[in-house]
């Protein structure tokens, strides 16, 4: 910490925001520092080379965002739209940061609602046949787009291992329950037939095990017997479009660090 401190301070930036946490068990130190560029005596270019050389001794993974360059963002969704105009809504009133540069869907129901926003829509079917195929062509087109963080908004497909493995922590899924409990299909159903009293949504970055990714951000919401599986649906609903766009912010601002299947959340 004085480390950093005294970097940032030796180079006349001006700290606005420090956070840290000692992981104990794990023996990790995890650190995040906003500093203002203002009068800063190094450039962009030469901050990198200074941060490894203040690092190294620490044997210290950094890395370093500049707040006014914006990621590109690409959103996967399928039929349900609910996730999907949440995040367009909040894209649109500039509660996002970010770059919304696609949309991408196997099925063509959304291309008029997202086009009203300005965004390309893209149309990609998929069967069990063409599977491979579609993934090489959304890869080819993520890629084309520059995207950096790719939003899984109810997307119903399973993404491949090779997928996943080209955007390591940078896939974000929204699962409909309050995981680890009840994941795969149909959370809803099986919540019900447990007679729970409570349901949730969780975040969490996609990895080759489904739903097994460590988890940004969750919530939850009180039921009873009285609701049945098309009520625990309407409720959940609500749940994972707050719970989504929470992890979205989280993780465009620089606020979240994985550390195996675990995250440490600067919120």
């Amino acid at each position: 910490m004085a480390a950093v401190a005294n970097f940032i301070y030796r180079n006349a930036g001006d700290i606005t925001e420090a956070d840290q946490h000692t992981d104990e068990e794990e023996g990790m130190f995890f650190q995040r520092v906003e500093f203002r560029l203002d009068d800063f005596r190094l450039s962009r270019q030469q901050i990198p080379a200074a941060l490894a050389e203040m690092a190294d001794p620490f044997g210290m993974r950094w890395s370093v965002r500049y707040s006014d360059e914006q990621r590109r963002v690409a959103v996967l969704a399928s039929r349900q739209p609910h996730c999907l105009v949440d995040l367009l809504g909040r894209w649109h009133a500039g509660e996002l940061p970010g770059r919304l540069v696609l949309v991408a869907s196997n099925h063509p129901d959304h291309a008029e609602l997202v086009g009203r926003f300005g965004v390309p829509y893209h149309h990609r079917p998929v069967t069990p046949a063409t599977r491979a195929t579609q993934e090489g062509g959304l890869l080819d087109l993520l890629a084309e787009a520059g995207v950096e963080l790719v939003i899984l908004a109810r997307y119903m497909q399973v993404l491949s291992e090779g997928f996943i493995d080209r955007y390591p922590s940078a896939i974000i899924n929204i699962h409909h329950s309050f995981l680890p409990a009840f994941s795969g299909g149909q959370p809803y159903l099986k919540a019900h037939a447990r007679g729970v009293k409570l349901i949730g949504a969780t975040a969490h970055y996609a990895t080759a095990e489904l739903d097994q990714g460590p988890i940004i951000e969750q919530d939850t919401a009180r039921v009873s017997h009285r609701d049945g599986v098309t009520d625990l649906a309407r409720i959940g609903r609500d749940l994972e479009t707050v719970v989504l766009a929470r992890a979205v912010r989280l993780h465009l601002s620089d606020r979240v660090l994985v550390y195996g299947h675990k995250t440490i959340v600067f919120a």
